[in-house]
């Protein structure tokens, strides 16, 4: 079965005659004088296991909210480029049946990422403007880990694809929603000094935030 990252990443790709055809049927934000966008957000994420082990057990992050802000600056009217920045605090827990997770340590987690955003601008019926996007980038996860005295960290390259809507609400401004899966290993060595083999893990933030354009 095919993953919903893969599935994105050919939406991405089989989106762009449509884009192309809705731009130039379409107003252009940089006709309208709006270059760049901010958007700070709010949401909730879902970390993936890092490690599997018997009997269904594994370590992950516990879910938790995420905090963050995302630059864009249009290439074309429907292209643009996008910075991002997020945070979470949440702890690292060991899944066990029965008992549930259990607390192993404290960390912030902090994603840093750049990429692409293709956008198909459409007008509802009651003349709402709403623009359906798909982005794919790349950037970093870092994990601040506190156990008592004891500090760590570990920092390990996180590919990510998302798909989203912004709505506006008035000029210049919106409201976005988006799903975010970012994609990456956690580096066990860097964090504990022990060689270990760790998971691929898809991890989801869900966000809404309020697109500023100027």
């Amino acid at each position: 079965m095919r993953s919903p990252s893969l599935a994105l990443a050919a939406a991405l790709i089989s989106a762009v005659p449509a884009l192309a055809a809705a731009q130039s049927r379409g107003s252009s934000p940089l006709a309208t004088g709006t270059m760049f966008e901010v958007t700070p957000y709010v949401g909730y994420m879902l970390f993936g296991d890092y490690l599997s082990g018997p009997l269904g057990t594994s370590v992950t992050n516990a879910p938790a909210p995420v905090f963050g802000a995302q630059l864009g600056m249009h290439l074309t009217p429907n292209l643009k480029l996008v910075g991002n920045v997020a945070t979470a605090s949440s702890d690292i827990q060991a899944g066990i049946p029965i008992l549930g997770g259990v607390s192993l340590a404290q960390s912030r987690v902090q994603m840093f990422d750049a990429g692409l955003e293709l956008a198909l601008p459409l007008t509802t019926m009651a003349g709402t403007g709403m623009t359906p996007f798909i982005q794919a980038g790349a950037g970093a996860m870092k994990y601040d880990i506190t156990q008592s005295f004891i500090n760590t960290s570990s920092t390990n390259f996180a590919a990510n694809v998302g798909l989203g809507a912004d709505v506006s609400v008035g000029r210049g401004v919106g409201v976005r929603l988006m799903v975010k899966d970012y994609i990456g290993q956690f580096d066990m060595q860097q964090a504990t000094y022990v060689d270990m083999a760790t998971n691929t893990t898809q991890s989801f933030a869900f966000s809404a935030g309020v697109r500023f354009s100027f």
